[in-house]
């Protein structure tokens, strides 16, 4: 029996790449406590053995396209931070294991490092749709611990980062890349970055599920969020999905065509909107003394 341990467990030494739910199954399957009274356990568990070895060498090579999206070609990861309901995205190239994470929050870095970590990938950029002004941002600190992560952000938003982002802009990372549009009015830096190859666009918070971001601080205008939503969100194909910087009702995406018809404010008037949006009278942002000013250094707060 004590041959069957020391197999079993250098099948799993090797494949440790593959998810302690896929290994517990496995052993769930193949291991010797099914052999029945009556036969010879140290040949059946063998065999057991050696065919769990062969069930986890074949797992392995496929083990990174398992993390990828349905297509097997991309990795997706949708991450959210409870305290300010930010969301934060991972994606990568399960080939060349190069990734970006967009809009990651500083405490919840260590939660997403081990991710980048556990999945095996090389995170080449941490990006920031704006200067967030509820939550400190991340990615000061990713790079900290991973030194060749560059941080990214619109050049319009005056703050500082590794790469600075212009309209039409884009950011590779293995065989994909994301378009920069620039979507002003929630702050002059705001950006959304859209995937094109995979009907895909990150809004920040220049559009919400059903809502869309203040404008009545940090540069805020009305008017200017309504044309960028419409002149460079909703006029991406109707079936893209859209990925918000935040959501406070359990959502998690919508759609170009949802939004169009859905949203309680983008889908008036222009001018309906800008008084809607002046008639909010939402309360002062309760971190952003301390988020802003940080922000604008990368997440990294003054001394």
């Amino acid at each position: 029996m004590s041959s069957v341990v020391t197999s079993i467990n250098r099948c799993i030494n090797i494949v440790k790449s593959i998810s302690n739910q896929t290994i517990s199954v496995t052993i769930r399957n193949y291991h010797c406590p099914r052999v029945k009274f009556g036969t010879k356990p140290s040949i059946l568990c063998c065999a057991r053995a050696r065919s769990m070895y062969r069930h986890f060498a074949k797992d392995a090579g496929k083990a990174m396209s398992s993390y990828a999206g349905k297509e097997k070609d991309y990795i997706f990861r949708q991450l959210m931070e409870y305290k300010s309901f930010t969301y934060t995205y991972l994606l990568a190239d399960p080939q060349t294991k190069e990734a970006v994470l967009i809009d990651p929050v500083l405490e919840t870095v260590d939660r997403d490092v081990k991710i980048v970590t556990d999945l095996g990938l090389n995170l080449v950029y941490g990006m920031n749709t704006h200067v967030h002004a509820d939550h400190i941002t991340g990615t000061g600190r990713i790079k900290e611990k991973i030194p060749s992560c560059k941080s990214v952000i619109s050049a319009a938003g005056n703050a500082k980062a590794d790469v600075q982002l212009k309209d039409g802009e884009t950011v590779k990372f293995g065989r994909f890349e994301l378009e920069a549009r620039s979507t002003p009015g929630h702050t002059n830096g705001c950006m959304t970055f859209v995937w094109h190859e995979k009907g895909i666009a990150f809004t920040g918070d220049a559009m919400l599920i059903r809502g869309c971001g203040r404008t009545d601080f940090q540069e805020g205008n009305s008017g200017v969020l309504y044309d960028s939503v419409h002149g460079k969100i909703f006029t991406l194909p109707p079936e893209f999905n859209l990925y918000p910087a935040h959501d406070y009702t359990g959502q998690t995406v919508t759609t170009v065509a949802e939004e169009k018809q859905m949203n309680p404010r983008l889908s008036k008037p222009k001018e309906e909107f800008v008084k809607i949006m002046e008639n909010l009278k939402l309360p002062y942002p309760s971190q952003i003394d301390k988020a802003l000013p940080a922000n604008l250094l990368c997440g990294i707060q003054p001394a």
